[in-house]
C-alpha cells in the first residue's frame, strides 16, 4: 500500500445516510469476511473516473470475495444531492453501492485527503491503509490476494455471493442516453450529436430528422463503416467539410468519420491511457488521456484534454500531437502557454486569434493565445474553490460552477455552466459574465423561462443555439432573436439493439402468460390481435421501439413476421396490434411464443417511464368446425412507481 497505519478498526458507517445503487444501507459489520474496498470520489473529478475501469476489473476478479463501496464527498455543491449522484452513477455505469457523503462524515473518520483515496479494509474489519490518486490496479491485485489467502488461512473468508439493487435496474434507457456534445453546421443544414452513452454519433438536419448513425451502440474501438464501428464515451467534435472528428473520450482515442464514405478511423492515440505527461509522438504511437472537446483551425486540431489538464493540438498535415498549453498541474495558473496551469479542460473554442477554455475544476473561462509565443489568460475565474452561481464583471465578482461547454458567436461566448443548471452569456473583452438561460434549478421546461439538468455542450448555427442538455437526454434549441428554448424532436432515432437490453435471440422477458388453447378455422386467413392496456395517464414513448417478435412450433399455421424481431415505432402504431396468418387446411396443432417489449411513460416531460417485456405462450388448433379466426392475447400494464416506488 502506498501509506500503511497502525491497524485500527474501521469505523461504522453512521446512521441515517443516503445510499444508493442498493436496496437498504450497508453495514461494515455485516462484512466481515470479505474484503471491503472504500473509494471515496465527487462525481466531477477525472482522476475519479479514470479509476472506474479498474474497480470494474476489480469486481469482476474477485466477484465473491470484495465489496466495492463508492463513498461520495462533493467537491461541487450541486454533486451534494442525491438524485445528481444517481445520474453520475447511472452516466459512468457503476455497479456498487454508493453512499452520500455530503457532509463528510466518513471522510473524515477515514482521515481522506484527495480525490480519489482508496481503503482497503482486512475480511477481519480492521483498515489496513490507503491509496491516493489513480493507476492503482496492480498494487491492490497483489494486496487483495495476499488478504484473501490470509483470511483462508484463517478460515474467515466469506464467499457468499452478494446482489445489490442497482439504480440502472429501475431505469428506463431512452434513445439518447446523457448526450455530452452537440455539432451545429449550417452550411450543410446538419447537426451532429455525441450520444455519450449510447458509444455513438447520431447525424440530423437541423430540423431533427437523422440521416446517420455512426457507432454500433457497443463499446469498443473498432474502426470500419457506421454499422460496425464502435466507441466509448465520444464527447466533442469537430467538423471539416464532409471529415467528422471526435474526441473519444473513453477509448483516449482521437477518430475520424468520413461523412460521404460512411468509415471511421482512428487517426491518434493507442487506446491506452497515458501514464505520462508532456510526451508528444505521431499520430496512432502516441498516448492520450481523456480528450474531451476538439477546435479545428485550418489544419490545426485543438484538444481540450482534460486528463493532464492541458490543451495539445494535432497537426493533422503531419499527424504530429504535442501539448499546446498547460504545464499538467492541476491549478489555475497564468502564465506563457507551456507554463501556465489549468484544471481539467472539458469545452474549447475560438475566434480565431485566441482559443477560449472552459476550465471546469476552476470554475474558469481561460483564454490562450495563438502563436509560438502565446500566454494563458484567465478571464473568469479564482480557484480550485472558489465557485457559485454569480453574475457580474470581474473575476472577483463573477462565479460559476464547473462548466463543460463554450462556443464564441459574434463577440460572445455561450457557456454550458453545467452545475448551475444554466446558459451563460460571457463577454470576453469585459470579462462580463450573466444568465442568459436557465432557472438554477435542475428541470425540463420550455419557453421564456426554460429550464436544464447539467447541460454540457453547446454550438450555434442558423440563428439557433444547441444545447446538449446531458442529463435530461435532450438537445434544447434556443432561439438567439427571442431567446425561445424548445426541446427538440428528433425523428426516426431508437435506442440501439447493443444497449436495449435485448438481443436477436434472446428477450429476456419479465412475465410469461400462458394461454388456454385457442382454436381457429382451418383453410382461412386470420389475425393474432395482441391488446395492451396502459394505466391512467400513461402514453406508449414515441422515441423508443415498440418490439415483438412471434416463434411458431408445429404445423398448420404460418404467421406474418414469425421467427424474426419486428420493430416498429410507437406513433405508427394502433393497437390492438394486429399479426396476420394464414391456418392450413385439415387438423394441426401449433404453439406461438410471442414475445412484445415496450416503454411507457407518465404524461408530462418529467414523467416516470418504464420499459416492460411480455411472453406469452399459446397453443393453436386448427379445425374445420366451431373455430374463431382472431385469437386474442392481451396484457395490462402498471404505473412503474408501484413496481419502483423512487425517492423524490
Amino acid at each position: 500500500m502506498a501509506e500503511r497505519r497502525a491497524l485500527v478498526r474501521a469505523p461504522e458507517f453512521p446512521e441515517g445516510m443516503q445510499w444508493l445503487n442498493t436496496d437498504q444501507p450497508l453495514r461494515l459489520a455485516n462484512l466481515r469476511g470479505k474484503v471491503v474496498l472504500l473509494d471515496f470520489w465527487t462525481y466531477c473529478c477525472i482522476n475519479c473516473m479514470h479509476i472506474l475501469p479498474d474497480l470494474v476489473y476489480l469486481e469482476h476478479k474477485y466477484r465473491n470475495e470484495l465489496v466495492v463501496i463508492g463513498v461520495h464527498a462533493a467537491k461541487f455543491a450541486n454533486e451534494r444531492e442525491a438524485d445528481h449522484i444517481r445520474q453520475a452513477i447511472l452516466r459512468y455505469d457503476i455497479e456498487h453501492p454508493v453512499v452520500n457523503d455530503h457532509q463528510f462524515q466518513i471522510w473524515q473518520h477515514y482521515t481522506a485527503r484527495s480525490w480519489p483515496t482508496l481503503v482497503v479494509i482486512k475480511p477481519d474489519g480492521y483498515v489496513l491503509g490507503y491509496l491516493s490518486g489513480e493507476g492503482k490496479r496492480e498494487i491492490l491485485v497483489k494486496v487483495i490476494d495476499e488478504l484473501i489467502d490470509e483470511a483462508q488461512r484463517a478460515k474467515i473468508l466469506d464467499r457468499t455471493p452478494l446482489a445489490f439493487a442497482l439504480e440502472k435496474d429501475r431505469w428506463v434507457n431512452e434513445a439518447f442516453s446523457f448526450p455530452g456534445k452537440v455539432e451545429a453546421d449550417e452550411a450543410s443544414h446538419r447537426l451532429f450529436i455525441a450520444d455519450s452513452n449510447h458509444h455513438r454519433i447520431v447525424i440530423a438536419d437541423l430540423a431533427g430528422q437523422v440521416l446517420e448513425i455512426a457507432g454500433s451502440g457497443d463499446i469498443g474501438r473498432a474502426d470500419g463503416d457506421f454499422a460496425t464501428a464502435s466507441f466509448n464515451h465520444p464527447q466533442g467534435m469537430a467538423l471539416d467539410g464532409d471529415r467528422l472528428y471526435v474526441a473519444d473520450t473513453e477509448n483516449h482515442l482521437l477518430r475520424k468519420l468520413d461523412l460521404r464514405a460512411r468509415t471511421v478511423t482512428t487517426i491518434a492515440g493507442t487506446g491506452e491511457q497515458a501514464r505520462e505527461y508532456n510526451i508528444p509522438g505521431p499520430d496512432t504511437q502516441v498516448a492520450l488521456n481523456s480528450p474531451w472537446d476538439l477546435c479545428l483551425l485550418g489544419t490545426a486540431l485543438f484538444i481540450a484534454m482534460a486528463g493532464p489538464h492541458q490543451i495539445w493540438v494535432m497537426h493533422l498535415d503531419t499527424g504530429y500531437l504535442e501539448p499546446y498549453a498547460g504545464s499538467a498541474r492541476e491549478d489555475i495558473i497564468d502564465d506563457a502557454r507551456l507554463q501556465a496551469a489549468m484544471a481539467q479542460p472539458s469545452g474549447i473554442t475560438s475566434d480565431g486569434e485566441r482559443l477560449f477554455v472552459a476550465d471546469s475544476e476552476t470554475s474558469a473561462i481561460r483564454a490562450v493565445t495563438l502563436g509560438l509565443h502565446g500566454r494563458v489568460q484567465t478571464l473568469l475565474g479564482e480557484g480550485l474553490f472558489e465557485f457559485g452561481d454569480q453574475d457580474g464583471t470581474g473575476k472577483e465578482n463573477v462565479r460559476l460552477q464547473h462548466p463543460l461547454g463554450i462556443v464564441y458567436h459574434n463577440g460572445i461566448l455561450y457557456v454550458a455552466d453545467t452545475y448551475n443548471h444554466k446558459i451563460k452569456k460571457v463577454g470576453p473583452a469585459t470579462a462580463t459574465s450573466m444568465t442568459y438561460l436557465g432557472t438554477g434549478q435542475p428541470g425540463l421546461s420550455d419557453g421564456g423561462h426554460p429550464a436544464f439538468f447539467e447541460p454540457s455542450g453547446v454550438s450555434v448555427a442558423a440563428g439557433n443555439l444547441y444545447i446538449a442538455d446531458t442529463n435530461n437526454h435532450a438537445i434544447r434549441i434556443a432561439d438567439l432573436a427571442t431567446s425561445e428554448v424548445r426541446t427538440l424532436r428528433l425523428k426516426g432515432l431508437s435506442i440501439p439493439a447493443a444497449v436495449s437490453g435485448f438481443s436477436e435471440t434472446s428477450f429476456g422477458p419479465e412475465e410469461v402468460i400462458d394461454v388456454p388453447l385457442q382454436v381457429v378455422r382451418a383453410g382461412e386467413p386470420g389475425q393474432l390481435r395482441i391488446d395492451l392496456a396502459l394505466p391512467p395517464g400513461y402514453h406508449l414513448n414515441p422515441q423508443a421501439p415498440f418490439t415483438y417478435r412471434v416463434e411458431v412450433s408445429g404445423t398448420g399455421l404460418t404467421v406474418a413476421g414469425a421467427d424474426r424481431r419486428v420493430s416498429t415505432m410507437a406513433p405508427a402504431l394502433e393497437l390492438p396490434l394486429a399479426i396476420p396468418f394464414q391456418a392450413a387446411s385439415g387438423a394441426h396443432d401449433a404453439g406461438l411464443v410471442i414475445d412484445l417489449t415496450f416503454y411507457y411513460c407518465r404524461e408530462g416531460d418529467a414523467g416516470v417511464c418504464a420499459i416492460q417485456s411480455v411472453r406469452w405462450q399459446v397453443s393453436i388448433r386448427t379445425a374445420d368446425h366451431g373455430a374463431v379466426s382472431e385469437p386474442v392475447v392481451s396484457y395490462t400494464a402498471v404505473a412503474p412507481e408501484t413496481q419502483y416506488p423512487l425517492e423524490v
